[in-house]
């Protein structure tokens, strides 16, 4: 799961939800709400012990079991008896649905061996044709692993251009803008697949996301496919350097060493997965445009720039983008001398040292939102936006002091959530933004501060305080959320999927303002 989803370990162990009454998920992860839709993702393991020789097929009967399982989840108005660990997940899913929101669903069979029986693929035709593109079945076994792994090598391939191009030297450096065939677009990603994509921010967002349905449906269609060049804003890669015969008018074949795809991933990983699922498909008059660089040695900055600029059409994780700016920059100097180790890309790795005191950008930008903004609802539902639309209001002021101790809150409500008691509230899976609010609210009370009055002169004091007064805060916490629950709903039974929608939208904060503190 840490692998496929390219998140954690530590993570991806929260999303394991194997057990009694499981529906046969051995993992859950439920994405960012966008434009109407959210995304799902499925994990199903069967591992062989005894034939370690890779040859065995994952189970037909468990493809089938699967696909009933989907059909039960994503129905709220199907009765299922789910345990503690996928409940609160499948409600909320559940809630959202209620609420509108179209899921789309990703399976992922994982196997260490191969890949299923014809008699499986075509029941999986059969409920990928049912669901339209809600549905995505993968396979995913110990070679994608190993795929995965291998993202950081250097790809050198030679791209089959048609037609004329144009080829300009400017500044030290090349450019070449050119016509490619899909079906070449295609091979380069059947050859090379994800590691093409490493300087690609928005890199593939699913074959159900609006613009690779357009892209999908307009290669389909015999009536606009000749024209895709037209319709498609093209792709944009970068080289170390490119070569080809200059003597020849066109129809170049183009050398490049060090190929990456900075703008368009979500064109060509859609274009192969349309010509995989439709291999009579013809198109051999669809082209796409590209856009090739080659720049020079050290050129890192040039890189960002023009992958912020290319990439700028739809909302996109900004995170890589965003973590040479002054605001990050000024948050890992500070953090460094506080003694935490600031991780501002998505994969950049801590160099060793205590793990404890590294934290993420992505981890300061939730918990900022939630505590010192106190916009819990939309620290968990808009992430996709923490370093876009709303990084202003979670950075702007921010000090390094301020952004650790509002993620050490958020950890001790996590790390306090995690651990199993007998008389845990129904609302706890859907609270810990709202309780590290709380906490925080609390926390700066007791010291006489307001959140711009926190800094490194009394971070210590602070962080001693929560350390050592956490679980009565926890508590007090916890207390401020149950009176205002009853104030929402009074003394009835509510249901997991209307506790997941009050807490989705924020229904409780006018319960717990200021003027009603915790205490």
């Amino acid at each position: 799961m840490s692998t496929a989803l390219e998140e954690p370990l530590d993570e991806c162990v929260e999303l394991l939800t194997e057990g009694g009454n499981d529906a046969g998920v051995d993992g859950l992860h439920m994405g960012d709400v966008e434009e109407g839709e959210f995304h799902v993702t499925i994990f199903q393991g069967k591992y062989r012990v005894k034939d370690l020789d890779a040859q065995s097929n994952f189970p037909a009967n468990s493809v089938q079991k699967t696909l009933d399982t989907v059909r039960v989840l994503f129905d709220p108005l199907r009765a299922v008896a789910l345990n503690e660990k996928i409940a609160p997940v499948i409600q909320e899913v559940r809630s959202l649905i209620r609420d509108g929101y179209v899921p789309t669903v990703r399976v992922a069979l994982c196997n260490n061996g191969a890949r299923w029986v014809a008699d499986a693929q075509t029941r999986i035709d059969e409920a990928e044709r049912d669901y339209g593109e809600q549905l995505q079945v993968i396979h995913f076994n110990h070679d994608a692993v190993v795929r995965a792994l291998k993202r950081g090598e250097q790809i050198d391939d030679t791209m089959a251009l048609t037609g004329r191009a144009l080829v300009e030297d400017m500044n030290y450096m090349r450019v070449l803008v050119g016509r490619v065939a899909v079906h070449e677009v295609a091979r380069l990603f059947d050859e090379h697949g994800d590691q093409l994509l490493q300087r690609n921010i928005r890199r593939h967002l699913g074959h159900a996301n609006r613009v690779n349905r357009e892209i999908k449906q307009t290669l389909l269609d015999d009536s606009k496919s000749d024209k895709f060049y037209f319709y498609n804003n093209g792709v944009t890669m970068v080289c170390d350097r490119f070569v080809y015969n200059a003597l020849q008018q066109s129809d170049y074949r183009v050398q490049a060493k060090n190929l990456q795809v900075v703008n368009g991933g979500q064109t060509c990983k859609t274009i192969q997965q349309t010509l995989h699922d439709n291999p009579c498909f013809g198109a051999e008059s669809a082209f796409v445009m590209i856009r090739l660089y080659e720049l020079p040695e050290g050129a890192e900055d040039v890189v960002r720039e023009i992958t912020k600029a290319t990439n700028s059409q739809t909302p996109v994780d900004l995170r890589d983008l965003r973590s040479n700016d002054e605001i990050q920059l000024a948050l890992a100097l500070g953090m460094d001398e506080l003694g935490y180790t600031y991780k501002r890309q998505r994969e950049e790795a801590p160099n060793g040292g205590d793990r404890t005191r590294v934290v993420t950008s992505m981890a300061v930008a939730e918990a900022v939102l939630a505590v010192w903004r106190e916009r819990p609802h939309q620290a968990k539902f808009r992430r996709r936006e923490l370093f876009g639309k709303l990084y202003d209001l979670v950075f702007e002021g921010l000090n390094a002091a301020q952004a650790i101790l509002a993620t050490l809150i958020y950890k001790g409500v996590e790390d306090r959530r995690k651990t199993e008691f007998d008389d845990e509230p129904d609302f706890l899976p859907y609270a810990s933004l709202h309780l590290a609010m709380l906490i925080g609210r609390e926390l700066l009370g007791d010291a006489g501060l307001a959140v711009a009055d926190v800094s490194h002169r009394n971070f210590t004091e602070l962080t001693a305080s929560l350390t050592e007064d956490g679980d009565r805060y926890y508590a007090l916490a916890l207390d401020a959320l149950e009176t205002a629950l009853v104030a929402c709903y009074g003394d009835r039974e509510v249901s997991l999927q209307q506790l997941a929608a009050t807490f989705r939208r924020g229904d409780l904060l006018e319960m717990l303002s200021p003027e009603t503190p915790a205490s």
